[in-house]
């Protein structure tokens, strides 16, 4: 009888002990669930409260002064007698130069991407991947000073050597468009080489072999079948890396003069950053809303660079 009753109390107190660990297992999960809905929750939140906060201090300027007056004019003297607040020109400028760097910096990422991924010897590897993580890691601000140090001298011989013999250009000392779009360019590039490596191994094995059984050599696979298919992660990346730099203030104020001219390349520029940059710490009255203004008309490009990407992920 004893043995019997214990062979009947071994399944009960087994049963019992996995419905325990279902309902442990269950009760972490519904705690997880509620976290991950909290940082869900915050995070709207947070978006919200900038959005909301931007607007409310960069519509006053736009009532007072009018939108054709801001976005549409381009004389930007606020300090004077009659002041004048026209962003034309910065707004401008940080279109061109945020192109300008994206076209230059983009193509170069990405086949170093290629390279990573599906050329370099692992050794090699090895040593460049450290180097692209550490590109991401450096100040914004240390990029500036080696291109007032480096850049802006180079720059500045191609000037002298360009315009040697014009009687109205102004000369910039190499602090200019072309100085910070340059700079931009290699701040840009650490983004879009990782995004676009990850997409790049993440194309499937059997497309690469498939190719390679067809007879198309290592490098036809490479740019017509293995790009294609990472296609959208290299959108991504380029995307990404635009956001970064029409955000980017430090390093663009040091080398790009600071001057509020059209976008030419060897003319000094000022960035929608950098005049919020260059003025807050003095500005005042409609001034320091202006600014806000301008924070504003910014916040909303990369608002726009945002839905662009996820325009695109969602048609992929």
């Amino acid at each position: 009888m004893s043995q019997k009753a214990v062979r009947i109390v071994r399944p009960v107190s087994f049963i019992s002990s996995r419905s325990s660990a279902r309902s442990a297992a269950r009760r972490i999960e519904d705690a997880a669930q509620a976290v991950f809905t909290l940082c869900a929750f915050s995070s709207i939140f947070a978006v919200s409260a900038i959005t909301l906060y931007m607007i409310a201090n960069g519509l006053p300027a736009l009532y007072k002064l009018g939108i054709r007056e801001i976005l549409f004019s381009s004389v930007w003297k606020p300090t004077a007698q009659v002041p004048a607040f026209g962003i034309l020109y910065i707004v401008l400028t940080s279109i061109a130069g945020t192109v300008m760097a994206v076209l230059i910096g983009a193509p170069p990422a990405v086949l170093t991407a290629v390279f990573l991924a599906e050329a370099a010897p692992k050794p090699l590897a090895a040593v460049v991947r450290p180097a692209v993580e550490l590109l991401a890691g450096i100040p914004s601000v240390i990029y500036g000073l080696l291109g007032v140090m480096v850049l802006n001298p180079l720059v500045y011989k191609w000037e002298c050597i360009l315009f040697r013999d014009s009687e109205t250009h102004q000369f910039t000392g190499g602090a200019n468009l072309l100085s910070a779009v340059l700079v931009l360019a290699v701040m840009i590039l650490p983004t879009v080489i990782n995004i676009s490596e990850a997409a790049i191994e993440a194309v499937p094995q059997q497309l690469k072999d498939s190719s390679l059984a067809l007879g198309a050599s290592r490098m036809q696979t490479v740019f017509t079948v293995i790009l294609p298919a990472a296609k959208p992660g290299i959108i991504t990346a380029v995307v990404l890396g635009t956001g970064r730099a029409i955000g980017e203030a430090m390093a663009i104020n040091l080398v790009s003069g600071g001057s509020v001219n059209m976008p030419f390349p060897f003319c000094s520029v000022r960035f929608l950053t950098t005049a919020i940059v260059s003025e807050m710490g003095y500005a005042a009255g409609l001034h320091r809303q202006v600014l806000f203004t301008i924070g504003m008309v910014l916040f909303g490009f990369i608002m726009v660079i945002n839905l662009i990407l996820n325009r695109i992920l969602k048609k992929r």
